[in-house]
């Protein structure tokens, strides 16, 4: 019980420290000491995959490498009653004492700029309506959410209205994290080195609310080194300053094992990276983007839908080929 008791407060301070010296004041109450460690979900669509073909010569790798490794589970338009997916999901990871980790990718006009994920709420009314159930639906239990991939990237490719009316769901957004579940941190998402100036990123970021999030999260469904990361997101935080604060961030690390060869969509010779962890040069490094899901019809994912589970692409992933 002391080991235990010592460990949490361990892992407590080597969040709250860097937090305190980027001049981070957090939000909420810290999910993380609350919890054991990370959720693994046995319903992700690997594990799934793994279940349904047991004598498959690919599934032993994917059980080990993938399936059992935690990553996030994604809530959008194709989930149903979001209340109920999302109260469902964070419950299971509170009954066996582990922090879910959950993405929020909903908002009308998604991936205006790649076009391979579009969709999302049907109106702002409706996304409002939509990311208050789901803020709800996590309520008092721990939770990471990092909300709307490629939102704040995807600019070049919107109206100024489209723009202020995205900057405008996302700050309300953060705002119901704040107040519907106190033990959430919610991280805006902000794009990748290879997108978006760190100066611009950050004057993006403080539009949308970042003031009252717990951070900003990089590298979504990308490919970038974790060591690019650290130094775009340490010079966002910097550019922040400039607004009055500054923020920690996260890095998905869940497909940066080879780094990136210029492409996004699918591309060959991929590697897995880190397994979510506390550090590691950012607040925490986590598998956001589930390796072997499709980023779309291309790349080595040609004829597929985003989000597909691809067991080829899943299983040379492991190996870098």
């Amino acid at each position: 019980m002391q080991r235990a008791l010592r460990s949490r407060v361990l892992a407590a301070l080597a969040l709250v420290i860097p937090a305190v010296l980027l001049g981070a004041q957090p939000a909420h109450a810290d999910p993380v000491s609350q919890t054991s460690g990370f959720y693994v979900n046995p319903q992700s669509s690997p594990a799934a995959w793994v279940a349904a073909n047991p004598g498959d010569g690919r599934a032993a790798a994917i059980r080990s490498a993938i399936a059992q490794r935690p990553m996030a589970s994604w809530f959008g338009n194709w989930s149903g009653d979001i209340a109920g997916a999302v109260g469902r999901y964070v419950a299971a990871a509170d009954a066996v004492d582990k922090l879910p980790l959950l993405v929020a990718y909903n908002i009308p006009g998604r991936d205006a700029c790649g076009g391979h994920s579009g969709g999302g709420a049907g109106s702002v009314a409706a996304y409002d309506a939509w990311i208050a159930s789901f803020a709800a639906a996590i309520g008092t239990r721990p939770a990471v959410v990092v909300l709307e991939p490629d939102s704040l990237g995807d600019f070049g490719c919107m109206s100024q209205s489209q723009i202020n009316e995205r900057v405008g769901m996302l700050s309300r957004a953060v705002n119901q994290f704040r107040s519907k579940a106190p033990n959430t941190w919610a991280y805006l998402d902000a794009g990748n080195p290879g997108w978006i100036d760190a100066a611009t990123m950050a004057q993006r970021l403080n539009t949308a609310g970042a003031a009252g999030a717990r951070g900003f999260a990089l590298n979504v469904s990308n490919y970038f080194p974790t060591g690019d990361n650290i130094n775009y997101g340490n010079r966002v935080a910097g550019e922040l300053r400039r607004y009055g604060y500054s923020k920690p961030f996260v890095i998905d690390t869940s497909r940066n094992g080879n780094g990136a060869n210029g492409q996004w969509c699918n591309p060959a010779g991929r590697r897995i990276g880190t397994p979510s962890q506390l550090g590691g040069g950012a607040e925490m490094l986590l598998w956001l983007k589930t390796p072997g899901e499709s980023d779309g019809n291309c790349g080595v994912g040609g004829g597929s839908s985003a989000g597909q589970f691809l067991p080829e692409v899943a299983y040379k992933m492991i190996y870098g080929y």
